[in-house]
């Protein structure tokens, strides 16, 4: 296993059909559908989450909290502004900023950014719809993410995640 496991986590389906503010809108039914499949695979995994960083936007905090309910144990989560529509660049600080105490962080946002940072991190164009996470792992302090070689361990939308192995 690798030194670092970061997981970015793309928010499930929103609904656009209420005309809320961007960062109030809700769940679709199909997202309410996603998320809890994306914690079954979550939690049957080799990964043990030590936090989860959460943006305040609804949709993402409704989908780890239905991510989180399938876990056994409930890693502490900090929801942070900062990655609220964030850019790459801007994610790329949030993860060098994690406590040098964890291991393996879970990331729930938003696109463009994520798609993006998985990317820059994995060496090669990564898609994440609704629901998809990408594992990315390597060696070294979170202040390394993007300065060292990094592997894609895990890709996709739960049930249908594409996993290599080191």
């Amino acid at each position: 296993m690798p030194e670092r496991t970061l997981i970015l986590l793309r928010h499930a389906k929103s609904d656009w059909s209420h005309g809320q503010a961007d960062v109030d809108r809700t769940l679709a039914e199909r997202g309410l559908r996603q998320a809890p499949r994306t914690g079954e695979w979550l939690a049957g995994s080799s990964y043990r989450i030590d936090l989860a960083v959460v943006s305040p936007a609804e949709r993402a905090r409704a989908t780890w909290d239905l991510v989180v309910a399938e876990f056994a144990h409930t890693p502490p989560i900090q929801v942070d502004d900062a990655v609220y529509a964030a850019s790459s660049g801007e994610l790329m600080g949030v993860v060098r900023a994690l406590p040098g105490s964890v291991r393996t962080v879970v990331l729930v946002g938003h696109n463009p950014g994520l798609e993006n940072l998985a990317g820059a991190l994995a060496g090669r164009p990564v898609s994440l719809p609704t629901s998809a996470l990408a594992v990315i792992g390597w060696d070294g302090p979170w202040s390394s993410a993007g300065r060292v070689p990094a592997a894609l361990l895990a890709l996709g939308r739960p049930p249908a995640v594409e996993e290599t192995h080191l």
